[in-house]
């Protein structure tokens, strides 16, 4: 009876350190795989699991335009508003300060809220294009193509446009429906209130027609 008592214990204590070690070894698997997955990019990880990360959008005081700081910001995506808008910026603004573009998208922004335009980004922007030279932004019914050559210009104004649909840019324009550049005076900026002047650009709103950030 000692010796089958002394058997059992053996075999007990045997047993108990295999599990011990068993348990060991699993918490050194999970620690393992816990530190290669903290190691990999949350956007790569993102796409192993089926799923887009999408990085935190900056608050509005956290923006600064500048190149700089536009550069440090993720590659910008969206739908095909995002896209109508990174186009307009391309061609209507790249040129601009970073400040200025982001004015710029802000117009057609809050042109995209107001009765007075289409109520999309893309059909603010392209409103007029089946008329030679009489549609709103130029660029789309001057007849030339539109080709952005300038990949680098385009990827900041993407992001410009990302961050401006967002809403995480300021009010910079106070509610501005209309811009030109300084080079021109178009008959139709005296019958709106001049708002603000950005980079080369000045900005009107026409008070007929309010939207939320001019109010």
């Amino acid at each position: 009876m000692k010796f089958l008592t002394l058997a059992a214990l053996a075999v007990a204590t045997t047993m108990t350190g295999q599990m011990a070690t068993a348990e060991a070894s699993l918490s050194d698997l999970f620690q393992r795989e816990q530190s290669s997955l903290n190691a990999v990019p949350k956007a790569r990880l993102s796409g192993f699991l089926g799923f887009k990360f999408r990085p935190k959008t900056p608050a509005v005081e956290d923006i600064t335009f500048s190149k700089a700081w536009l550069d440090q910001q993720p590659v910008a995506t969206g739908d095909a508003n995002f896209s109508c808008l990174a186009e307009a910026l391309y061609f209507e603004a790249r040129g601009e300060t970073v400040k200025g573009q982001f004015a710029v998208a802000e117009v057609i922004m809050n042109r995209a809220k107001s009765a007075q335009f289409p109520n999309t980004l893309c059909g603010v922007i392209n409103q007029g294009t089946g008329r030679r030279y009489q549609c709103q932004f130029t660029y789309t019914c001057d007849g030339h193509e539109e080709v952005i050559r300038e990949k680098a210009a385009y990827v900041r104004v993407a992001k410009v446009a990302r961050l401006v649909i967002d809403g995480a840019a300021p009010d910079l324009t106070q509610g501005a429906t209309y811009y030109h550049t300084n080079a021109v005076s178009p008959r139709w900026s005296r019958s709106f209130t001049k708002t603000t002047r950005i980079g080369v650009h000045l900005f009107y709103r026409d008070d007929r027609y309010r939207t939320a950030s001019s109010e």
